[in-house]
């Protein structure tokens, strides 16, 4: 373990193990969010109205676990991500901190360094994320598994969205730097300078990042969605409308053709549920770990130097 930053490290795996929790807990809402989001019809011969609609349809077709389809890699992808993310986030953060000897990171630098930890996941992500979009796109109880879905794709179609996703990062850079300087305000103006925030106010202030984060970017999240499902949709299209809509010129035109400038925001306010409950849970949840995360390696660490003294002294 000495070849990795202890505090980075710890911050990854806090923010890893929450976002599996977050992920898991509120997947059968992803799902609905996502079939919603990926129909792009007109509103005289829309299938889903509102949200309620996905879940109406897995009932009445007896399918509600299919509400769980992709969910393993979803989770792998939710994981992996984070880890990476949040170490990265964390390791920049110090360094910058360290080499310009500021006692805090200014607004500017903490953007910029989120933005480029998130362009770094993505880069690291993007086939686990587009294969994670087929699946809860697929017609309930067909879904593939994740090396099905990823075979019969092409290496470039495993990287559907990309571009897309990289702009996006944007997202957790803004949700995130709010997060971190709202949280060093609160705890600059308690008593005794605690360490930590309570679960509670962990949780209003992740809400409020992210949905500031989601408003703003939420045209670009849509268009991802249809890229990525692109294939996945119920309608027949030519096979050149269908390759028009795996671009981001494309599924803006289609978007703008079909529902007008409000279908750029259709699903906002299930996007705005979804991803708000599951931000303030991941950084409640990672707020309230971090603390023991931090005495397991260290134990992990005394344990492997005393194995190690051992070893040397036999």
């Amino acid at each position: 373990m000495g070849g990795f930053d202890m505090e980075s490290l710890v911050d990854a795996t806090a923010g890893a193990i929450g976002s599996l929790a977050s992920t898991t807990i509120l997947y059968p809402l992803d799902t609905c969010k996502t079939k919603y989001q990926a129909e792009l019809r007109t509103p005289n011969l829309r299938k889903y109205r509102n949200l309620s609609d996905v879940l109406w349809e897995a009932i009445s077709k007896r399918q509600v676990l299919s509400l769980f389809q992709g969910l393993g890699t979803k989770n792998l992808q939710s994981f992996i991500s984070s880890f990476i993310y949040f170490y990265g986030y964390s390791f920049f953060r110090k360094m910058y901190i360290e080499r310009s000897g500021y006692k805090s990171i200014g607004t500017k630098a903490n953007l910029l360094i989120a933005a480029f930890a998130g362009a770094c996941t993505v880069a690291i992500t993007q086939p686990l994320d587009t294969a994670a979009s087929r699946m809860q796109t697929s017609d309930f109880g067909k879904s593939k598994g994740l090396w099905k879905t990823l075979s019969e794709e092409t290496w470039g179609e495993a990287f559907d969205g990309l571009g897309i996703s990289i702009l996006l990062t944007l997202n957790p850079a803004i949700q995130y730097t709010a997060f971190d300087q709202l949280k060093q305000r609160l705890l600059e103006g308690q008593l005794g300078n605690p360490q930590s925030l309570s679960a509670l106010t962990a949780f209003l202030l992740g809400a409020a990042s992210k949905c500031a984060a989601t408003c703003l970017t939420y045209p670009a999240i849509r268009c991802k969605v249809m890229i990525q499902a692109a294939e996945s949709d119920e309608d027949t299209h030519e096979e050149s409308e269908v390759k028009a809509r795996k671009t981001v010129s494309g599924a803006l035109n289609a978007i703008w053709k079909k529902e007008g400038f409000l279908g750029f925001f259709k699903g906002l306010r299930a996007q705005i549920l979804k991803t708000v409950l599951s931000s303030a849970l991941l950084l409640m949840i990672k707020e309230k770990i971090t603390k023991s995360t931090w005495v397991l390696f260290l134990g992990i660490r005394r344990f492997l130097f005393l194995s190690k003294s051992r070893l040397k002294s036999a």
